[in-house]
């Protein structure tokens, strides 16, 4: 009895349900909805909203850095906004080069590129590893293997760039990429993608547009894209 009664008085431990660090970590709370959730990659006291997938497809769930579906909100933005994030996790939005990095430098993250066409068709690229460096080496962006989901490889590219906004060069091209190209990303000289590019609903401005050069070149702009990541290691 009295086992019982300790027993009770003890409360469980689950892990994640008090300041769960990403989208798996809520689904392992037993939230399994896709929606708008508060994750705390940086501590307790510096929540930040996420879109959740929690698609059954996979035992580990997506959390949602980026999202283009409408054209409802601005992209083209200076370095301190890319770095906090900016929209709506509800909409559009981009999570913020800070909250990425603190996720990605202690967890093993894959990364999952969905697009659709203003047809109708769905595609995506897959990457088998993402992370994202500190401030202090520019955000710089580190990809692993490619796996082909009908989009092709328009990213790798720019694997090991540093990231590029109207007011911050540190692209590998003598110009501003972001400038040039309306937008702001990982540039090389300047990008095979532009997925914060300006909202363009169909054919556009070369290369100005949301792009994915392998699967629709430098004049069609998406309807929509979606970054999104996972814990590699419990990916089956």
């Amino acid at each position: 009895m009295f086992r019982l009664l300790l027993v009770l008085l003890v409360p469980m431990v689950v892990q994640s349900s008090l300041n769960p660090v990403d989208c798996n970590d809520i689904y392992k709370s037993g939230f399994g909805q896709n929606g708008v959730y508060t994750i705390y990659p940086a501590g307790p006291t510096s929540p930040v909203q996420v879109f959740c997938d929690m698609s059954i497809y996979s035992n580990a769930k997506w959390t949602v850095i980026q999202k283009r579906q409408d054209g409802s909100v601005n992209f083209y933005r200076k370095w301190d906004e890319y770095k906090r994030g900016f929209g709506s996790a509800a909409g559009e939005y981009w999570l913020g080069l800070e909250t990425m990095h603190l996720l990605t430098k202690t967890r093993k993250y894959e990364l999952r590129v969905n697009m659709e066409d203003f047809e109708g068709k769905k595609v995506f690229a897959q990457y088998s590893t993402f992370s994202v460096g500190p401030e202090a080496e520019g955000y710089k962006l580190t990809l692993g293997d490619f796996k082909d989901g009908g989009a092709g490889d328009s990213l790798t590219n720019q694997n090991g760039q540093k990231f590029t906004t109207l007011d911050k060069d540190q692209d590998s091209h003598s110009d501003n990429c972001a400038q040039i190209f309306w937008g702001a990303f990982w540039y090389n000289q300047c990008h095979y993608t532009n997925p914060n590019g300006i909202y363009a609903w169909g054919e556009s401005t070369y290369g100005i547009g949301i792009n994915w050069l392998t699967w629709k070149g430098y004049t069609y702009s998406l309807k929509t894209i979606t970054m999104k990541i996972r814990p590699v290691t419990e990916q089956k």
